[in-house]
């Protein structure tokens, strides 16, 4: 008897293993600094447009940040140091990115106004969406394995798009391959965009608004 309640209390008892990465309100750690690194970037990416036009330097610090975006995830899983702030930090500088990107490349006549307008306020239309779900008491959705295709062809798009406007011998297969992976990124976008509206909607039809709607969905 002994042993069989043994057999059932010691897997229960297990402690947190590194496939379960504990997030902190740690502020000082590698991938907070890195993001911080990149919110540094965007004004000066932002400028390098802009300003002197220098497309090649601009280039360089819009490839810079996706790199140190895809090293901050990884470090933090490596060294164990996913944060609160990080959490928060590092897609707040992917979105200032985005748009800062859209519109100078807009102002620069690389992209349509348009497409830069869809883009930017598929998102703005979703982050208030979000009040249905808080409304609820329910976490946000859960993000479309679509929606990260979208992203992803929209992240190498954009590049493709800067460097095709240079005098080197890729810039017409970046014209090429750039321009077209916005087309279909953008398609992508709307898509997702409107199924999530539409996730959205279903759950403001079927599940009822808390009485206090300021409270948390757990309170008593």
């Amino acid at each position: 008897m002994d042993g069989g309640n043994r057999s059932h209390v010691e897997p229960a008892a297990e402690p947190m293993t590194s496939a379960d990465p504990v997030v902190t309100d740690r502020i000082l750690t590698v991938p907070n600094l890195l993001s911080l690194l990149r919110l540094i970037g965007v004004p000066v990416f932002a400028y390098l447009l802009l300003g002197p036009e220098a497309d090649g330097w601009a280039l360089a610090v819009l490839m810079l940040s996706g790199f140190t975006d895809w090293a901050d995830g990884k470090l933090a899983r490596l060294l164990n140091q996913m944060s609160t702030l990080g959490g928060l930090l590092d897609p707040l500088v992917d979105r200032l990115y985005v748009v800062t990107t859209l519109l100078a490349f807009a102002i620069r006549g690389m992209i349509p106004w348009w497409v830069a307008a869809v883009l930017i306020g598929r998102d703005a239309i979703l982050a208030a969406s979000l009040y249905v779900y808080r409304r609820r008491g329910l976490p946000p959705p859960s993000v479309m394995y679509l929606g990260k295709a979208a992203t992803f062809a929209l992240m190498f798009a954009l590049p493709l798009v800067l460097a095709a406007q240079g005098d080197w011998a890729i810039a017409p297969a970046a014209h090429a391959f750039g321009y077209a992976l916005l087309v279909w990124g953008t398609a992508l976008y709307v898509w997702t965009g409107l199924l999530y509206l539409l996730a959205a909607r279903n759950i403001a039809r079927a599940v009822p608004v808390l009485e206090d709607s300021g409270r948390r969905a757990d309170s008593p």
